[in-house]
């Protein structure tokens, strides 16, 4: 198993804009230190539920002051983003790096993100259909022609091209079952999230539709891997977890259900299932249904391992992405975490 670590860049009351962006690039270059594998910044625009808009940016400031750590990115929305330009800045990245980018994509879900770019978030699936088949062609092709219904493009060299070959590992989020089986067909690696509903319980049924369309494509499974998601918090204690964690989490609950609606007075848009599965998860979410279904582990180490192992076995998560940074969760106190999981958890679960 390895471990990554999330980051939002969510702003709750209290602290200045350079104080959050100082506090998430200080936990992501530390990640090294305390021998996580790889940070992996998500893009969101416009509301205090996270502000880093280009993730390409803050990856770069990472890569000038790591060596070893992946630069993934949880995800970047790619119906917000041209998608040669994506495959630029993401070359140079990986440049930059050596070789070190892992590119997470998405279609996106809050309503005011598609509004504030203009884009009609009804679409989403098939702008992000033409933008991967685009952003693929502009890596692996010396010159590429495209014409879709959104982007048209006529005999385009792209430069530059990345390091990794035939290009950095591609990873799509996934929540319904057709986005499983979607993530298969184009022959990605999963990122799937119990924080967003998805239970480890029953989740193995959505992880093996993406096994089965991977093999349906001709593709081995075992050489894709899965990433989950789960908020996770460890203390010297259960009691002093629980005290430091649960506000955190029960605002992000609270602050995700106002902006995954569509505004007041604006239609439901039918093809996309985050409507209906988050809101209905956020309006009844109780901390004991977020423990019991993997969207968080928050403990002592011993329970913390006991968990993540438990989380693993059942579903095949080869990648943890520990979000420990919530909710304005004290700096000093995400540190802490961070130093627990390097000394007491990552080392049992590596092995």
């Amino acid at each position: 198993m390895q471990f990554g670590m999330l980051h939002l860049f969510e702003h709750p009351m209290g602290r200045s804009e350079k104080q959050i962006v100082d506090e998430q690039l200080d936990i992501m270059v530390r990640a090294e230190d305390y021998g996580f594998d790889s940070v992996w910044p998500a893009e969101h625009h416009f509301s205090e539920y996270g502000y880093c808009a280009t993730p390409v940016v803050t990856l770069a400031y990472v890569a000038a002051r790591t060596r070893r750590l992946r630069l993934g990115t949880g995800v970047v929305v790619l119906p917000l983003n041209h998608p040669v330009r994506v495959a630029e800045d993401y070359a140079m990245l990986d440049l930059m790096s050596d070789g070190r980018v892992e590119l997470g994509l998405g279609r996106g879900y809050q309503p005011h993100e598609f509004q504030g770019y203009g884009v009609e978030q009804s679409r989403s699936r098939q702008i992000f259909h033409e933008g991967v088949e685009v952003l693929v062609k502009a890596w692996t092709e010396e010159r590429f022609s495209f014409e879709g219904e959104f982007y048209r493009i006529h005999d385009l060299s792209v430069r530059p091209k990345p390091l990794q070959k035939p290009h950095p590992p591609i990873w799509m989020a996934a929540l319904s079952q057709e986005t499983f089986a979607l993530c298969g067909r184009y022959g990605f690696n999963l990122l799937c999230a119990p924080v967003f509903g998805f239970n480890v319980e029953r989740g193995i049924a959505q992880i093996n539709a993406w096994r089965e369309a991977l093999q349906q494509a001709g593709r081995d499974p075992a050489q894709y891997r899965v990433g989950g998601l789960v908020m996770t918090y460890v203390a010297e204690s259960t009691q002093e977890a629980l005290s430091d964690f649960a506000q955190p989490v029960l605002w992000w609950y609270h602050t995700f259900g106002k902006y995954v609606a569509p505004p007041p007075g604006h239609p439901p848009i039918p093809t996309y299932e985050y409507y209906t599965l988050a809101r209905d998860f956020v309006t009844s979410v109780a901390w004991e249904q977020l423990v019991e279904g993997g969207a968080v582990v928050c403990g002592s180490p011993q329970q913390v391992v006991d968990r993540i192992g438990d989380i693993a076995e059942k579903t095949g998560i080869d990648l943890y992405l520990a979000w420990i940074r919530i909710g304005g969760l004290a700096h000093e106190k995400v540190l802490r975490s961070m130093e627990l999981l390097a000394a007491k958890v990552m080392p049992q679960l590596r092995r």
